[in-house]
């Protein structure tokens, strides 16, 4: 599609912000992103459950990628305490990891429209424009922008300051390991697979997902798996989310900066409570991480010529498997909605928002009612086993 004389800035470079830019690009607008990390992205989340909307995000923007886009398990099994299978359910998912979705979209959108270390600090809108600050004094300005700026989101904080992510009582710990680093029977049970390990207010699952430089080859592929544990957020998680220099993180302490001692109670924790295999998989992890569980939900995603997306404006919890979905979907309906209205911002943005808001709601509740009957069956406490 040709060029439109239509200028969008993206507040935040990772997953939404570049499914917003990709695709606003398919339909001929001028896009640049804005990231304020300095650094490259890497991956802090690990895997993802491959959705419809990410592949039709895809394909839509024309990235490029290699087919599938991830691997590829055929069933779900559920554990016993002593480590055999409780129950098998045939269920063929895509699974797929932050790092090669970024990758390919980040290889497609031009380097010298994404523009890192560039933190906002205001907005103004004048009713045919906006315009974007930033802390090092510069401005841009354009006929749109879009707040794709994650949890901590500068632009809501701006336009909704009473609404911020709410702790959910649990955190989730997580880890990487590579398909060679865990003994051939565990590995076995776990390879090309979804294996879950439930117990009192808690549980553990795994997949395999793409390895190093996104390799889909096996034995090149990394186990990814993802524990969910329950703490005090007085008297626990401020503990938790104090990294080993000393500082106390928002929402999440990424891979090799989890404090000593709270890395050492996790793994005796695992020792006591897990299922063998489950064992074998947290003590093979080098860098654990740990992110806490949150809460969002916004009465309003769409301000003018300014709108909220992706975890920006709902944060559905993850056992939904609908962060990365839904960021895809954001983006997929505003497009819809901009060539709908013949590129009118607002006009666009009022038809586009009232669906949007509502799919965020009902994930949320969705992932709340999981969360609850995971988690808090037995009171709010953890279970020894």
């Amino acid at each position: 599609m040709g060029s439109i004389d239509k200028r969008a800035i993206v507040i935040g470079g990772s997953l939404a912000g570049l499914f917003a830019g990709t695709l606003l690009r398919s339909i001929g607008w001028q896009v640049d992103i804005y990231e304020r990390s300095p650094h490259t992205l890497d991956s802090r989340g690990g895997g993802i459950v491959l959705q419809p909307d990410v592949v039709e995000a895809f394909q839509r923007a024309g990235v490029a990628y290699e087919a599938p886009l991830g691997v590829v398990a055929h069933e779900r099994y559920y554990l016993n305490r002593d480590g055999s299978i409780a129950q098998r359910m045939p269920m063929r998912q895509t699974l797929t990891s932050w790092n090669l979705l970024y990758g390919s979209m980040r290889r497609h959108f031009p380097a010298e429209h994404y523009h890192q270390g560039k933190h906002l600090t205001e907005i103004q809108q004048d009713g045919t424009k906006v315009t974007a600050i930033f802390a090092d004094r510069s401005r841009e300005t354009g006929d749109f922008l879009v707040g794709a700026d994650g949890p901590t989101s500068t632009i809501r904080h701006l336009l909704l300051p009473d609404y911020t992510p709410q702790y959910a009582g649990y955190v989730a710990y997580r880890g990487l390991v590579d398909e060679g680093e865990l003994d051939s029977a565990t590995a076995k049970l776990f390879a090309e697979r979804f294996v879950f390990d439930q117990f009192p207010n808690s549980h553990i699952l795994q997949y395999l997902i793409p390895g190093e430089n996104e390799s889909l080859i096996p034995g090149e592929r990394r186990f990814n798996w993802v524990w969910y544990v329950n703490y005090d957020e007085t008297t626990e998680l401020p503990d938790i989310l104090t990294d080993k220099n000393g500082q106390r993180r928002d929402y999440s302490i990424a891979p090799g900066t989890i404090d000593p001692t709270v890395e050492q109670a996790m793994r005796s924790y695992a020792d006591r409570v897990l299922a063998p295999p489950f064992q074998k998989l947290v003590a093979a992890t080098q860098e654990p991480f740990v992110q806490a569980i949150l809460d969002l939900s916004v009465p309003q995603m769409a301000f003018d010529r300014i709108t909220l997306i992706g975890d920006a404006a709902f944060i559905p919890r993850p056992h939904t498997a609908a962060s990365t979905a839904k960021a895809a979907a954001d983006a997929i309906a505003l497009v819809d909605a901009l060539v709908d209205y013949n590129h009118d911002v607002p006009k666009a943005l009022e038809a586009w928002f009232g669906d949007r808001l509502a799919l965020g709601i009902q994930l949320c509740k969705s992932g709340q009612a999981l969360g609850e009957r995971s988690q808090f069956m037995y009171g709010k406490g953890r279970s020894e086993g």
